[in-house]
């Protein structure tokens, strides 16, 4: 028996072309005479498509099953958000950039990887991959890899870390280029670590000892090297390491260092001027700005008259470019801030005054300290004078105090020993301004994307360990985002600025972004971690079906195929 597929069709009047099939069941054998014959069983026409190709299978000898009874899916792993971290990965070399092919090469890049995507402690880690909850650890082979283990790749890598600093200083900073650095800290658990101290929280943990950590960057903000220091090392002395390390280890003589104010200080330009081919970008402090504008001083607001910055030289500053800034905007901006923080203060003060009132309190000195907390509360105790005696609190503003600073608002001078034929006064203006692709490094480091803090390691090898996976891990997540921007509210057009000291703009196209939350191809924009979940349920399936076990992606969703579209790659299988 077999199935015959007969029918008509016609073309209409319009030139349309119908077809109308037919589906007969028959059988075919030789009359009493020898000759072929058939014989019609069923008309099949009026059944499923589905039933006619299983019944011609069943007729061709083909065994059919249920498809529940036969069809098993043994195992659903994400796999999306690690195969675009890898394949990142293996687009920036990260494997040969940490050194030779070993097990201890493996599981670091393997904590690189997760890191970047998942970020947790490292036992949490090593548990989501052994047990499968990745391809991560299968793929790359580490999935058994014991804690021991993991520790002694933190070591091997650590031990090789001015080696793979050095790779990334030989890709992106060139002799005479522009370099970034800045500090800071993450606090610490438990206290036995020896570089553990106290200092300048900037996490706002006060009471908790600290670890600070200095990270040297390109100017576009890729990571270069970090320097882990104990939680006391002032931003000046830590400059002073970064300095050390530009020429020492990476044997670069000729370069511009930019910092803030803080960082490089008169003392630390003292020690650049003593060496030869390094420049430096930084701004002075407010002391030091007020200084220039007193009496009849360079600094003077008809400076601005025409346009929003200008540069003027001073006989303290020998052999260095002075630029003054002034931007309305953020002059506004501290005035309100200022008169808003004023106002906060004395509400506080004004309850200390009920409580003397009604008698709950007399004596001046515990007055005096309540008084005390609540001007340094807001940080503007220098613009009060405070009147205490025996059951007595009076204050009133310092006016004089407080016009001399808002005569200064907005204002910035920038620093520098760069000549003009090297870089002018917008290009300055604009590298100082560049710090902050050093700032958005740290939020992505400590908090956004790799939570590095807190640190529970008490050695300092496994500290600076965990600092160099978390800055390898910043390294692979800033070629990430820019790769992924067009699926996430990055601008990726930010138009370029007539004048370098107003506030940067966001371009039209990113306007439309935010507004529609869409991109131009009508695919929905994330925030860059919701991005990673999303990647996350593209799935790598083990599927059993008749015995046999088959490995299969989950269909991706228009946004994944983009997202790996845009990392010029096609999704792939396995990790290899």
């Amino acid at each position: 028996m077999h199935v015959d597929q007969a029918g008509r069709h016609y073309t209409t009047v319009g030139g349309e072309r119908r077809a109308y099939p037919t589906y007969l069941l028959r059988r075919s054998y030789r009359d009493e005479h020898g000759r072929p014959r058939k014989e019609t069983l069923a008309n099949l026409t009026g059944l499923p498509e589905e039933s006619i190709g299983a019944l011609r299978a069943t007729l061709k000898g083909r065994t059919l099953v249920d498809a529940e009874d036969a069809f098993e899916v043994q195992r659903s792993v994400p796999h999306g958000n690690v195969a675009a971290a890898h394949v990142m990965g293996s687009r920036l070399a990260v494997k040969n950039l940490l050194g030779p092919a070993c097990r201890e090469r493996d599981i670091a890049y393997a904590l690189i990887i997760s890191r970047a995507v998942r970020p947790e402690s490292k036992l949490p880690t090593a548990g989501w991959r052994a047990s499968g909850d990745t391809t991560l650890g299968t793929d790359l082979g580490v999935a058994g890899a014991s804690t021991d283990e993991i520790y002694a790749a933190m070591d091997w890598l650590t031990g090789r870390q001015r080696g793979i600093e050095k790779k990334l200083a030989a890709r992106h900073l060139s002799p005479g280029g522009i370099a970034m650095y800045d500090l800071s800290s993450s606090w610490m658990e438990g206290s036995s670590c020896e570089l553990a101290a106290f200092g300048h929280s900037r996490d706002g943990r006060r009471g908790r000892k600290q670890i600070e950590y200095g990270l040297l960057t390109c100017r576009e903000g890729r990571p270069i090297a970090v320097e882990v220091l104990p939680g006391s090392t002032s931003d000046p002395e830590s400059f002073k390491t970064a300095i050390t390390r530009v020429r020492g280890d990476f044997g670069i003589e000729r370069l511009i260092m930019v910092g803030d104010r803080g960082m490089i200080t008169g003392t630390r330009i003292a020690d650049l001027r003593k060496l030869e081919g390094m420049d430096w970008i930084t701004a002075l402090k407010a002391p030091a700005i007020a200084a220039l504008a007193k009496d009849d001083g360079p600094l003077q607001m008809s400076l601005f008259d025409v346009h929003s910055f200008a540069e003027i030289t001073h006989p303290g500053y020998p052999g260095e470019r002075l630029i003054c800034c002034h931007n309305p905007v953020l002059a506004a901006d501290r005035a309100r801030t200022r008169q808003d923080l004023l106002a906060a203060t004395e509400t506080d003060l004004d309850k200390i005054r009920k409580s003397i009132a009604a008698g709950r309190l007399k004596d001046p000195d515990k007055i005096g300290i309540r008084a005390g907390r609540v001007i340094g509360k807001h940080k503007v105790a220098r613009h009060f004078i405070l009147d205490i005696g025996p059951g007595r609190l009076a204050w009133h503003r310092d006016q004089d105090k407080i016009a001399a600073e808002a005569a200064l608002d907005g204002i910035c001078v920038i620093r520098t020993s760069v000549p003009g034929g090297i870089l002018d006064a917008a290009g300055a203006i604009t590298a100082c301004k560049d710090l902050k692709h050093v700032e958005r490094d740290f939020r992505i480091t400590r908090a956004d994307d790799l939570d590095l803090r807190p640190i529970h390691h008490y050695l300092a090898d496994r500290v600076r360990g965990h600092v160099l996976i978390c800055m390898l891990a910043c390294y692979l997540t800033w070629h990430l985002r820019q790769a992924l921007a067009e699926l996430t509210f990055t601008d990726q057009h930010i138009p370029a600025a007539d004048d370098p000291v107003a506030p940067a703009q966001r371009s039209a196209q990113a306007r439309a972004k935010d507004a529609a939350k869409r991109t131009s191809d009508k695919l929905p924009v994330r925030k860059y971690q919701d991005l990673l979940s999303h990647m996350s349920t593209l799935s790598r399936q083990t599927i059993s079906f008749s015995g046999q076990k088959i490995d299969k992606l989950t269909t991706p969703t228009p946004v994944q195929r983009r997202a790996f579209e845009l990392l010029g790659a096609p999704v792939p299988l396995a990790l290899t």
